[in-house]
């Protein structure tokens, strides 16, 4: 066992320390060139790297093929568009950058950190604690914008990745701390995160025991709020001036337009199929996103045919 154990963080450890680079085009200015290079030589240390390693490995380890699965999810960086400062890691998927910007990284959601009296939901402070681990001591980090670089809220939307050429959201993923979620136009790494969560899926790591596990449509609170889960039989395709709605049957207790509904914006329709969504009456289906009330149902916002998956 001992061997065994051993031979696990060995394989995780060439996953974190691999030696691909990033490249960057622009450098933040808030950072000189002579922090930049102190800080590569410090990523550059083989102790500094096999501590990270080592303590993330914590984390991820498992399975003795996990150097096979995360070689083929590694998200090759290519070239960097900024390379900026970190100051603080938010949550498991947040950073604030030194100069005061915030980053959501794309691709994934971690569980939410508890604010204003509310608990945090379970795993969020693990996935906090696993970004940090995984940023260690270097402080420098390489954003990938893709077609979109800002959301609503004004944050930068990047794919993120350490010196070393490790990509965040794959460890995450990886490690069972993070679901995939696609936002369109940001679908750049969309096959390789999605293959990462799948390896953790299989073993269930993680937020895939119980909290990100799919709940029956008729189990879903009329409280329920954020992101969720969730599945079940497809009753009605419908349509509206500005939306495709797939309707579930209704709990006994609720009428025709009450329950939980899944809402497809008519701008987002490119991504489907002609017929892909009329051809889900009958199905059983699960879809990953964020649920808002909205008169008397819960409705959850499909964007992306990859939230979608079509189940017996």
């Amino acid at each position: 066992m001992l061997i065994r154990a051993y031979r696990n963080t060995v394989q995780a450890c060439n996953f974190c320390c691999s030696n691909g680079k990033w490249h960057s085009t622009t450098t933040n200015s808030a950072i000189t060139n002579s922090s930049i290079e102190k800080t590569s030589k410090k990523r550059a240390s083989s102790q500094d790297a096999l501590f990270v390693c080592l303590l993330f490995c914590f984390i991820i380890a498992g399975s003795p093929t996990l150097a096979a699965q995360t070689e083929q999810t590694n998200c090759a960086v290519g070239t960097v568009a900024e390379t900026v400062a970190v100051s603080q890691v938010v949550d498991g998927d947040t950073l604030r950058l030194r100069d005061g910007r915030l980053v959501r990284l794309i691709g994934i959601n971690t569980p939410e950190i508890g604010r204003e009296g509310r608990p945090s939901e379970p795993l969020a402070k693990a996935a906090r604690k696993a970004l940090q681990t995984l940023l260690g001591k270097t402080t420098t980090v390489g954003l990938r914008f893709d077609r979109e670089k800002q959301d609503r809220y004004g944050r930068l939307l990047a794919h993120v990745y350490l010196s070393d050429g490790t990509n965040i959201e794959v460890a995450l993923l990886t490690a069972g701390l993070a679901a995939q979620i696609v936002v369109p136009p940001n679908v750049m790494q969309l096959e390789c995160y999605q293959t990462a969560e799948n390896n953790a899926r299989k073993t269930g790591k993680g937020v895939w025991q119980n909290i990100y596990r799919p709940v029956p449509v008729k189990e879903v609170s009329h409280n329920a709020r954020g992101f969720r889960i969730i599945r079940g039989r497809v009753l009605q395709v419908g349509e509206s001036r500005r939306s495709v709605w797939l309707n579930f049957q209704p709990r006994p207790s609720e009428g025709p337009r009450e329950g939980v509904a899944v809402r497809i914006a008519r701008t987002d329709l490119e991504w489907f199929g002609d017929r892909q969504l009329h051809s889900l009456r009958g199905k059983n289906i699960i879809v990953r996103g964020w649920l808002s009330p909205y008169k008397k149902q819960l409705v959850m916002r499909l964007r992306h045919p990859a939230s979608m998956e079509i189940v017996p």
